[in-house]
């Protein structure tokens, strides 16, 4: 499917103000942008849109570029939608549209969506090798028939709400500052697959989630979560690692739902991240695993009994 194909959207939502990009984790600074996007649009009596792609445009700019996605795609597409845009249109990115012109892209932008402003952040570039940047877009915006709005970057405390700096958070196991920048706790979703079955033998059986190679995960340890299983929330014990007391060397993530029996194998499972408990430790042996596991889901129940696992 080409790009004009892709774009292609109801004729009433046609004349529209809209927005570009990755929108990574639909964070806080997303939300915000949309909500500009929704009140410019308004005002103008126009149709607000989002222009998105179904992947990430610098794996195609640079084949060695590796993505670590927030979210999955499915799950960004949702939550854009949940926005209240009038609109979401997500297109390939290709090197065809790597090649256009800033300003090529733009009049496509208008022959199809029939775009009448572009509402973006302060850092926004389009165009072949990033060639237009606000300063460029206001000249290109009164050359082609549409106005330009600049948002400034949404803060939280000291600092920029930005994509790449709630994957350095994830990363560094700090779950709980990472969803607050993302305005929802920071969640893993993926199917329930047979593992090496070892939590059952000790007492706790674990679901492993098959999780896709380009979502982010945070660093090896212990997490108080909450998994979610066909609408039914439970609180969980959530081990990031690689089992390194049996030797393991590929990165696992299993779940101990507590208090829970049911054969959910195949079965769709999302695990939200509300804290750390600890770093992963490699145990001289197996009865002083049990113990320390024993402990963590003992914190777990603690937090569910103060309300903190809501």
């Amino acid at each position: 499917m080409g790009l004009s194909q892709e774009l292609n959207i109801e004729k009433d939502l046609r004349d529209s103000f809209i927005t570009i990009g990755v929108f990574d984790g639909v964070h806080l600074g997303h939300k915000h942008l949309a909500t500009k996007l929704i009140e410019s649009a308004i005002k103008n009596r126009k149709s607000s849109g989002i222009i998105t792609f179904k992947n990430h445009p610098a794996a195609v700019i640079n084949p060695r570029f590796q993505p670590d996605f927030l979210t999955s795609f499915e799950t960004k597409l949702d939550l854009l939608k949940d926005t209240g845009v009038d609109f979401v249109s997500a297109i390939t990115f290709d090197q065809k549209i790597a090649d256009l012109t800033a300003k090529d892209f733009l009049r496509l932008l208008k022959n199809r969506l029939g775009m009448k402003g572009l509402v973006v952040g302060p850092d926004f570039q389009m165009g072949k090798n990033r060639e237009a940047d606000t300063v460029k877009l206001a000249t290109l915006g009164s050359e082609l028939g549409f106005v330009l709005e600049v948002v400034d970057v949404q803060t939280k405390g000291k600092n920029q709400v930005r994509s790449t700096m709630i994957r350095n958070l994830i990363s560094n196991g700090n779950v709980k500052n990472a969803s607050v920048m993302l305005g929802r706790k920071f969640s893993l979703e993926g199917s329930v697959i047979t593992g090496m079955k070892r939590g059952k033998s000790l007492g706790f059986p674990t679901a492993n989630l098959k999780i896709n190679n380009d979502i982010a995960r945070p660093s090896n340890g212990i997490y108080a979560t909450v998994a979610t299983i066909s609408g039914v929330r439970y609180p969980a014990a959530t081990s990031v690692g690689t089992n390194p007391t049996f030797g393991g060397k590929e990165q696992t993530v299993e779940t101990y739902i507590l208090d829970f029996d049911k054969n959910i194998y195949g079965q769709s499972l999302s695990i939200s991240f509300f804290e750390k408990l600890r770093n992963e430790i490699t145990f001289n042996g197996v009865d002083n695993l049990i113990a320390q596991m024993e402990s963590d889901v003992s914190e777990v129940r603690k937090l569910t009994k103060s309300g903190e696992l809501q």
